[in-house]
């Protein structure tokens, strides 16, 4: 496994180079945005920025780490609260149909922040960790919060989901998990983007009348947990998968995925109408090389980023 000086040094060449790094990161976008995606009858897939997904079937919306509120990197550095921006979810969420629930992988900011607005809004419930469940109590809505158990099939509309043990990767450098304790905060006023604990780290496995996703926020697992096979479409989060060992050649040889849709390539703490820039060494433009050297015939492709209502 490297070190964290290896990774030091790796990340500082990539700075060193970054403008020429995002030209070729933009222009593997361009060529993934081209790409057909062969979805379910009926399924309507959308890409919310960060590891966020909406999915929409049969008239019922199951949203993924839904995170429109961006937190501005003047929060993360003074520490005052991020909180949910509603006209942000009208904007970005016009006509959701039937919210039958929202997922979130773990309990960062990036992933949980926009949860309990979508709750008070639609009525619908939030599934996550204990630490999910805390940040929920926070706002009042306590009883929206299902704590999942591992492995256990729930039933929300048309979709059948199950939460699979895993790990957020170690970053920066390889070290360890940033903020990695359960949400502790007793009131909203205190939630600043650090407070947003990580808490337990679920994969996400969604099937739909036959057809399977697998939903990985961060880029590490836990090996033994997983325990589904050929899914149809992996929407997997590529930052950080540079700390995690050999994180492709174990990961991929469980799922045996037909198709890979990369997502927390984005600069998360810009806001969504400003042009996407890529977060810090996310290496878009290597992903081809790096899946096909574990399995040539995935196919990849990728999603537009989103676009709100004027």
């Amino acid at each position: 496994m490297p070190s964290p000086l290896s990774h030091a040094a790796d990340l500082a060449r990539h700075l060193a180079h970054r403008r020429a790094r995002d030209r070729d990161n933009a222009q593997a976008l361009t060529e993934l945005l081209h790409r057909p995606l062969p979805l379910a009858p009926g399924l309507d897939l959308q890409w919310l920025g960060t590891a966020g997904y909406r999915l929409t079937h049969q008239g019922h919306t199951l949203l993924i780490d839904p995170y429109w509120s961006r937190a501005p990197l003047s929060s993360l550095l003074l520490r005052t609260p991020a909180l949910p921006d509603p006209s942000l979810i009208d904007r970005y969420l016009p006509d959701p149909g039937t919210v039958v629930g929202v997922l979130v992988g773990h309990g960062h900011f990036d992933h949980a922040l926009d949860a309990p607005a979508l709750a008070r809004r639609f009525g619908c419930p939030v599934h996550g960790s204990t630490s999910v469940a805390r940040l929920m109590a926070l706002h009042g809505l306590a009883h929206r919060a299902v704590t999942v158990q591992p492995h256990h099939p729930y039933e929300l509309g048309p979709f059948t989901v199950t939460f699979v043990p895993s790990r957020h990767s170690r970053i920066p450098l390889g070290t360890k998990v940033p903020w990695p304790g359960d949400t502790d905060c007793t009131r909203l006023g205190q939630l600043a983007p650090q407070r947003y604990g990580c808490g337990q780290t679920w994969g996400i496995h969604i099937d739909i009348d036959g057809y399977t996703l697998y939903h990985q926020g961060s880029a590490d697992l836990v090996d033994d947990q997983i325990r589904h096979r050929d899914v149809d479409l992996f929407l997997a989060g590529i930052a950080g998968r540079s700390v995690t060992p050999r994180y492709w050649q174990r990961i991929l040889p469980l799922l045996r995925p037909k198709a890979l849709v990369p997502c927390h390539y984005d600069d998360f703490l810009r806001p969504l109408h400003a042009p996407l820039r890529f977060t810090v060494d996310v290496r878009l433009s290597d992903l081809q090389d790096e899946i096909a050297a574990v399995d040539p015939d995935i196919a990849l492709a990728a999603l537009p980023a989103p676009k709100g209502t004027p």
